[in-house]
């Protein structure tokens, strides 16, 4: 019991480790300074949403608009400063367009109760109808060469992206551990109902908890979008699939209610460390694909598992608790 109670606690992390070592095994090149900073430098996109996709999971939630967000939000910075728009107000025209898409979400799920998967789902094909329908499906380019900095830039020896998803971390630790919203958001993942006869506005935490989720898929668009340098129509295609697992394995619960940010930094690096130590290693993208697909499966499986094994413990607990009544009685 010892053993099964370390592992669901540290077992993220222990997996991380041991995929470290295999990979450095496999190839000399795995361990390389280079190679890390490239590894981290490819999931900051991923890892900056992530943190938004937490914070909606935390609640029940999901929102499979997130790589639609990340694409639009990305066409939309493009498109204003090929017109002309300074850099700076293309982007945060772009930030509030994010959180409005996040909103649009929430409003559709809280005013017509209509499940977050549809909701989201629906989003997604629309979102990603409108990047190709603007752009006529071509790329978007021609703006300033400065722009790239966010990208492709160092701050230092390490990459502006990378510091981008760190504050985005950060800011969702403090966020969900140090402030009351947090515990309401843990709150309405783990019993909906309790909370809002507890006085909590579950509502209003849908409404806060998209916004996010909107605001740093803008965030993550602007980003990619300076990394690859051009306005793509199909820009996020799958993140979310990425975006989700990355989440589901740092331990956050897909039913909600549980998990902490800083295992979903491990989850994020163990996406991007398998990601590119496929490569090194010379997998193909079609097995990639299958070894990505199976590792969602796993992870929700083992929550799943996780969920049953404390609901059995729990009503084993309360029979206990009855029968003991029963004999004092």
């Amino acid at each position: 019991m010892r053993i099964r109670e370390l592992f669901s606690k540290y077992g993220i992390y222990m997996v991380l480790l041991l995929m470290v070592v295999f990979f450095s095994v496999l190839s000399e090149a795995f361990l390389t300074p280079d190679n890390l900073f490239n590894i981290l430098r490819q999931v900051a996109v991923v890892g900056t949403a992530a943190v938004g996709m937490t914070f909606v999971m935390l609640t029940g939630g999901i929102d499979l608009s997130v790589g639609s967000i990340i694409g639009v939000t990305g066409i939309l910075t493009a498109s204003l400063m090929v017109m002309g728009v300074p850099a700076v107000i293309a982007v945060l025209i772009a930030l509030i367009a994010g959180v409005l898409m996040g909103l649009l979400n929430a409003f559709i799920i809280n005013e017509f109760n209509v499940p977050p998967l549809i909701v989201t789902l629906g989003m997604m094909t629309t979102l990603r109808g409108i990047a190709y329908l603007v752009t006529g499906g071509m790329p978007v380019f021609g703006f300033p060469e400065s722009f790239t900095i966010l990208g492709q830039g160092y701050l230092g020896i390490i990459p502006i992206p990378v510091i981008i998803m760190g504050l985005a971390f950060l800011a969702g630790y403090i966020l969900l551990d140090k402030f009351t919203i947090g515990r309401h958001i843990y709150g309405v993942g783990g019993n909906e109902e309790a909370s809002r006869l507890s006085g909590v506005n579950v509502k209003k935490i849908k409404y806060f908890v998209y916004s996010v989720s909107g605001l740093l898929c803008g965030i993550a668009g602007v980003v990619l979008l300076s990394r690859t340098n051009s306005g793509q129509p199909k820009a996020g295609t799958s993140y979310e699939m990425d975006i989700i697992t990355a989440v589901v394995l740092g331990g956050v619960s897909i039913k909600g209610g549980e998990g902490k940010i800083t295992g979903v930094i491990a989850g994020v690096l163990i996406m991007g460390i398998l990601s590119n130590g496929m490569i090194i290693t010379n997998v193909g993208d079609y097995a990639q694909r299958i070894v990505q697909g199976l590792v969602l499966i796993l992870a929700v499986a083992f929550d799943c598992y996780n969920q049953s094994r404390k609901a059995s413990a729990g009503t084993l607990i309360r029979e206990n608790k009855a029968a003991a009544l029963n004999e004092n009685s």
